[in-house]
Order: structure tokens, then sequence, then C-alpha cells
């Protein structure tokens, strides 16, 4: 099955600027990430940028990139107008990775194309784990997802979902079984999909949940979800966690 890797790469990150050039073991970040996305098998790995320098960091180390506008407001409409420029065809998959996933498994990038290949009925497709600690299943920054019969994203939260209304009666010191699903941030799209994606209006509980995957299910479209039993590698929003994978690779 042919597939085709989009990595956006934006520079005026506010907790990390230029996160995407930061050097991690001798290579920049996001060609650690498109190097990893590689080996998953795809027909292509494109790194999506913002900047010229970007760009030219890319295929100084041999990796394909596209030069985007500054200007989108998501990471979505960079990649809406990537398949632009790669004249993908409507029915196409392209898989997202973050550009601060260095540690992404190729196994994941593979079986999130899988996934939407093999649910005919969804426009997109993502990740998710058993959560194994209480904390993470509080976190509001742990996102939650909870799926139907068909392994079909019913709700995606920063809540503690689903809620076990028996045990948690007296406060949450266990997890349910099944164990709830933590969402990895890794998407399966059609390339015609993606560019109508845009054009949706946003939606009430996207803003109110920040997550932009509400919309999808909003305007009643279906989101495979791939469950995987391996946590994902940590990505990097922070200076912390840019030194954590530095030492990792070392």
């Amino acid at each position: 099955m042919k597939y085709t890797v989009l990595v956006p790469a934006r520079l005026a990150s506010s907790r990390l600027p230029r996160k995407p050039l930061a050097d991690i073991a001798g290579l920049p970040m996001v060609v650690r990430v498109a190097q990893r996305c590689a080996l998953s098998g795809a027909d292509q790995v494109i790194v999506a940028a913002d900047a010229q320098e970007t760009v030219d960091v890319c295929e100084h180390h041999g990796v394909r990139a596209l030069l985007t506008r500054v200007d989108h407001p998501t990471g979505s409409d960079r990649l809406a107008e990537a398949c632009e420029l790669l004249r993908l065809a409507d029915d196409a998959i392209v898989v997202n990775v973050q550009g601060d996933e260095p540690l992404i498994e190729p196994t994941l990038v593979r079986a999130c194309a899988d996934t939407l290949a093999s649910h005919p009925d969804c426009v997109m497709s993502t990740a998710a784990h058993a959560i194994d600690e209480v904390a993470d299943y509080l976190n509001p920054n742990v996102v939650k997802v909870v799926c139907d019969a068909a392994g079909r994203a019913l709700y995606f939260s920063r809540a503690p979902i689903a809620w076990w209304r028996d045990g948690n009666a007296a406060g949450v010191t266990r997890l349910a079984e099944p164990a709830p699903l933590r969402h990895i941030g890794i998407y399966g799209y059609t390339a015609g999909f993606l560019r109508a994606y845009p054009t949706l209006p946003p939606s009430p509980i996207e803003q109110i949940e920040s997550l932009e995957q509400l919309r999808v299910l909003w305007h009643g479209h279906h989101i495979a979800v791939h469950v995987t039993t391996d946590r994902p590698g940590p990505g990097i929003d922070t200076p912390q966690d840019l030194e954590r994978v530095r030492q990792l690779l070392s």
C-alpha cells in the first residue's frame, strides 16, 4: 500500500523557538523525524515547512521539503496546502507526523495508514494506547478517546473518560477494566478530506476542549482508531523535553 507522510514544521514555537532545527545528537529534530518515518515503508516523506531555512536544512540532509505559507492557523491547513502542491489524488492516504516526535515508531506510522485503508467509511485515522496510571487518566494534558464496536472514535476529551461511575464514586484510586485509552497525536487522512478540512466551520466542542479532531466528529465524519500495546516515545514541547530526548539518543 502506498502512502505519503507529511511532517509539518513551524519555526515560531512559543515554548521552544526554532524547535524543528534543534540539534539532537548531531541532526536537526525535523530531520530525525523524517528519517524515522522513512523506515515505515512510506512511498514518500516530505516536510511541510514555513521557512526557507528549514527547507534548506532538510535538503542538505537528503530530506525532501516544501515551502508553505507562514500564516496558516493550524497544522492541518499547512498539510492541505502541501497536498495541493504535491497534486495528490483525493483517495491518496496521507499520514501526519508532528515534527517534534524524533522517537516516533515507524510501525505506528504504518499502522495509522493501514487502519485508514481498512476503514473505507472513515476519513481519518489515529492511534491510542491503554492508560496504566491514574495520574495520566486525571491529567487534562493527556487526551483520552472512547471508541465504538467498529474501532471508530466516539469522542475525544481532556476529561477522564470513560467515567467509572461505581468505581470512582469515592475518588479515583484505580482504573477501570478495560483500561481507558490515551490518544496518540498521529493522524491519517485521505488527501481529499485533508483539503476539505479547513473549509469546515470550527465546532463548539472543538473550541471548548481545544482539540481540532472534534471538528471532524461534530460534522458527522468518522475517525478510525488503531490501539497499540506500545507507549509512544516522548515528544518535545519544552527545553526540558529536548534535553531528555538528547540524553536518550546520546
